[in-house]
C-alpha cells in the first residue's frame, strides 16, 4: 500500500522532528500495511519553505536509517506546495519537487479560506508543461464545504483530488466526514492518502479509511483508488471516473 502524502522527514516541516520520531512513524506505517511513503513537507507557506535539495537530502538520510533498522519501507521525495502565482515557472529550478521526481504529479495546496483568482489559469499552465496537479484535502477547504461544485469546476480544469484518510474516519469532525462521503459518491476523489504528521495525534488511518470508503463506493472502486496511488508514484495515467455535480436539497434551511 502506497501513501502519497505524509510529513515524515526529519529536520523539516512542523516542529523539525528528530530522526527518531521519523523512524517511529515509519514503524507505525509498516504496521498499517504501508510499503511506500511519499515524504511531502510543506513548501511556500507562511511558516515553511522546504526546497528541493533539502527534501532530497532528508529522504536519503531517513532511507539510510530505515535500512540500518531493517524497516521495510521505501521513502520517496515530494512536497506539499502551497499555490503561488509563479510556481509554473519553477519546476525546472532547484525549488520544486514532483512526486518521486517523476516530472508529472505534484501536491497542490490551496489556502483554506479562498481560491486564488489565478487558480484555473495556473492549472492550465502547469498541464501544458506536462505536470498534473493533485489538489490535497479539498474536504477541509472552507469554500468547498459550502460550495462543493467549485471543486467540480477545478476537476474539469484538470485537477486530480486527494482525500485525507482522517477526514473519512471522523478525525476532523462530522461536517468534514459528511462532505468526504459525498465527494466519494460523486466521483470527485481519485486518491486517498494519510497526510500524517505524528504517529498518534495525526496518524495514518489509511486502512480504516479504505474500509469506510468500501462501504460507500464498493470494494472495486477502492481498489481503483489504491491503484491510482501506485500510478502516481510511477508517473502513469490515473483511472478516473467522470465526476457528477452535487445537487443540494434544502429543507427548512438545512441541506
Amino acid at each position: 500500500m502506497i501513501d502519497i502524502h505524509c510529513h515524515i522527514l526529519p529536520g523539516l516541516d512542523d516542529g523539525a522532528r528528530s530522526i527518531e520520531e521519523s523512524v517511529l512513524m515509519a514503524r507505525v506505517a509498516v504496521k498499517e500495511g504501508i510499503t511506500g511513503i511519499v515524504a511531502t513537507p510543506h513548501h511556500r507557506t507562511s511558516h515553511f519553505d522546504n526546497e528541493r535539495q533539502a527534501v532530497l537530502d532528508a529522504v536519503e538520510l531517513l532511507q539510510q536509517r530505515l535500512v540500518e533498522e531493517e524497516i521495510p519501507l521505501e521513502i520517496y521525495p515530494g512536497q506539499e506546495i502551497r499555490i503561488h502565482s509563479d510556481m509554473s515557472q519553477l519546476f525546472n529550478t532547484e525549488e520544486l519537487v514532483t512526486i518521486n521526481n517523476n516530472n508529472r504529479y505534484f501536491l497542490l495546496e490551496l489556502p483554506f479560506e479562498q481560491i486564488p483568482t489565478y487558480t484555473e489559469q495556473l492549472l492550465f499552465n502547469v498541464q501544458t508543461q506536462g505536470f498534473r496537479p493533485i489538489l490535497v484535502h479539498p474536504e477541509r477547504h472552507h469554500i468547498f464545504q459550502e460550495h462543493p461544485n467549485r471543486l467540480f469546476e477545478l476537476i474539469q480544469h484538470g485537477a486530480v483530488t486527494q482525500l485525507t484518510a482522517g477526514s473519512l474516519t471522523g478525525r476532523f469532525g462530522k461536517k468534514v466526514k459528511k462532505l468526504s462521503e459525498d465527494l466519494l459518491r460523486h466521483n470527485f476523489i481519485q486518491l486517498i492518502a494519510s497526510d500524517a504528521h505524528q504517529p498518534k495525534k495525526r496518524g495514518f488511518e489509511l486502512q480504516e479509511a479504505y474500509r469506510i470508503a468500501g462501504k460507500i463506493i464498493g470494494r472495486q472502486a477502492v481498489y481503483q483508488l489504491m491503484e491510482n496511488a501506485e500510478r502516481v508514484l510511477k508517473g502513469q495515467s490515473l483511472v478516473i471516473e467522470e465526476p457528477i455535480r452535487i445537487k443540494h436539497k434544502r429543507f427548512l434551511g438545512l441541506f
